[in-house]
């Protein structure tokens, strides 16, 4: 793969005058056959709603007309059968509201519904009686078809040994699996663009370039065809199509093609608001590093919550703003907050974990940091210092009930923080971190609730409150 700057299909062609005039006059006749043919473009039948069934409050929002949402006279038949699949679609969506909407009155901390491996209950829910019925009825009818356009490596491939496992580990799921894939694009629910971010920026970022458009034009020119061999796309603008990316460019990047990045539900690591992360429509999700791609081993459990000597730890290199303030403020500074840019020699960073009470997870580059769920790995609490981040699951998980969420500004005080906490309000804290344990599993092939059903019952949520 070239690793040139220069935007993938471009040519370095120079044209003569006399094709300069065609290259002009071409687009003009197109549009007025396009203006003859479809009429007034103000009658396009494709809006889209928003709304919330999880207690958020109620949006609107139209999409603009757009000339590619209007059916050739020849594509007519075809276009009609999609509208009635369409049409089915959305009356299954419509009934699965209801009953996750009727499900969630019922004001009970354990679900009232009868799962022979799992019942939700317990505050680490925000409501596990809507939870519980929304995860049934998506294992009942959801469906995600995988756009088959694109080669390996850039498309249908990720890593899932390194820091971005997660993206490579979805994108394997879906392409492999077939407990939510469909073959039949009629019937899907969602279309995912199995495209992987930080594979373009292996193959494609030239080093030290700071030049990210070979990326972000790679990416609108995958979008631009899908959205010439299929009617999906420019049914919905992309507003019922998923991309995932655990690399920090990701947000981005996606913004070379500008409906991928305001419509589309884009599955991101990078879930801060200040990168553009948009929590109505986006999903966050855990980044997890897995080195070896050896799914949790030693990585599981820690010390009962009497046993743990360490107030607060950390690790981790200086990347980004706040970490240098969590340095400047607790390196070196207290032996019950241990920070370090290094762990120690002869120090086991996964013992640390185990052995302290509060994990620190401060943002990195951007926010993405496997530290949260490596302190989730070991039972110890974790701390979330950030501005804007959203939590992965929040739709449905009250981190409130097993974290400790820390302003930027406050990080001068965060012993007198952790310090506040009482004895019981920590046992409290630690009990649900293991209870929530469940819903960050890595497991192959993938167990109910885990991380790639609960990332999947996300999706399925941004595509409940969407109304084609």
């Amino acid at each position: 793969m070239p690793s040139s700057d220069k935007p993938p299909l471009c040519s370095s062609y120079r044209p003569s005058p006399s094709c300069l005039v065609l290259l002009f006059l071409a687009p003009l006749v197109v549009f007025s056959l396009i203006l003859c043919t479809l009429g007034d473009p103000r009658s396009s039948p494709w809006t889209w709603r928003v709304c919330y069934i999880f207690g958020f409050s109620d949006q609107r929002a139209v999409l603009a007309p757009s000339f590619s949402s209007f059916p050739l006279p020849q594509f007519e038949e075809k276009q009609e059968r999609h509208r009635s699949g369409l049409g089915k679609i959305e009356a299954s969506l419509a009934r699965a509201r209801l009953a996750i909407k009727e499900a969630g009155r019922v004001q009970n901390l354990t679900s009232t519904y009868d799962d022979p491996e799992y019942v939700p209950r317990g505050p680490i829910y925000r409501n596990a009686n809507a939870f519980h019925r929304s995860y049934l009825e998506m294992e009942r009818v959801f469906k995600i078809y995988v756009y088959e356009e694109g080669e390996v490596p850039l498309v249908h491939y990720g890593p899932c040994k390194s820091i971005y496992s997660t993206e490579g580990s979805f994108i394997h799921e879906i392409e492999m699996g077939n407990i939510y894939r469909t073959r039949d694009s009629d019937e899907a629910h969602v279309y995912f663009l199995p495209f992987s971010v930080v594979e373009m920026v292996k193959y494609l970022f030239v080093l030290n370039s700071h030049d990210m458009s070979p990326i972000g034009n790679t990416i609108a020119d995958y979008v631009n065809v899908i959205a010439n061999a299929h009617p999906f796309w420019n049914r919905s603008l992309g507003a019922d199509h998923v991309m995932i990316s655990c690399h920090d460019w990701g947000p981005y990047t996606s913004s070379f093609a500008p409906n991928l990045y305001n419509k589309s539900i884009r599955v991101l690591c990078n879930a801060n608001t200040s990168e553009g992360f948009i929590p109505f429509k986006d999903v966050s999700y855990p980044e997890i590093n897995l080195l070896t791609g050896e799914m949790m081993k030693g990585l599981l459990g820690g010390l009962s919550a009497s046993r743990r000597s360490i107030l607060a730890f950390f690790a981790g290199g200086l990347h980004g703003q706040i970490r240098p303030t969590l340095m400047e403020h607790w390196k070196d500074k207290d032996k019950d907050v241990q920070v370090y840019e290094h762990v120690p020699k002869g120090v086991d960073y996964n013992s640390m974990l185990k052995k302290s009470k509060f994990c620190l997870c401060p943002s990195g580059y951007e926010v993405a940091s496997p530290r949260v769920v490596e302190a989730i790995y070991a039972e110890c609490v974790p701390v979330l210092i950030s501005d804007g981040y959203v939590p992965p699951f929040s739709d449905v998980l009250n981190w409130a009930s097993f974290s400790v969420q820390v302003k930027v500004k406050d990080i001068p005080n965060i012993k007198k923080i952790l310090m506040g906490i009482s004895p019981n309000q920590y046992k409290r804290l630690q009990r649900r971190v293991k209870q929530v344990q469940r819903h960050f599993m890595v497991n192959g092939p993938p167990k109910r609730f885990d991380i790639f059903h609960m990332t999947v019952h996300s999706i399925w949520l941004r595509r409940l409150n969407l109304r084609l």
